[in-house]
């Protein structure tokens, strides 16, 4: 039971990442055309960037996802299969993977970096440069 628990967690964990990553994408782009100034937040744009770096150098390498890996091992420490998992987990895991060829879905990986990296150059981040003073004293100059 703790690790079909644990399983369920480590793939929730799973689609929060995918979903940052496209989901960020997305607002990104929509950030761009509404002049949405969050959108160019340094930290945002760099952990956006870093999570489909991280996808796409898998994707190079040959590695399966780590998480992808994790989930599979819980699941078997609890006995199962992924088909075999709680309902959430089943619901969430199939969020996530589809049949079809392993190529198709590297080259969606790598296209989308490249995507991620365009948009990276055409709306830049920036970080806020506040022109508050750098300290504030309430004392009054000497005569």
């Amino acid at each position: 039971m703790l690790y079909s628990f644990l399983a369920d967690i480590v793939v929730a964990f799973h689609v929060l990442f995918v979903g940052y990553v496209l989901v960020g994408e997305f607002a990104i782009l929509a950030g761009w055309l509404f002049r949405w100034y969050w959108v160019r937040n340094v930290w945002f744009r760099a952990t956006h960037l870093a999570g489909i770096s991280i996808v796409a150098f898998e994707t190079v390498c040959g590695i399966q996802c780590p998480l992808t890996v994790w989930e599979n091992h819980l699941r078997a420490l609890a006995g199962q299969t992924v088909t075999e998992g709680t309902f959430i987990g089943r619901c969430l895991h199939n969020l996530m993977f589809f049949n079809g060829e392993q190529w198709v879905f590297n080259l969606c990986y790598l296209l989308f970096m490249l995507l991620v990296v365009t948009t990276f150059v055409l709306v830049p981040p920036f970080r806020r440069v506040s022109n508050a003073p750098l300290a504030t004293t309430d004392a009054q100059p000497a005569m």
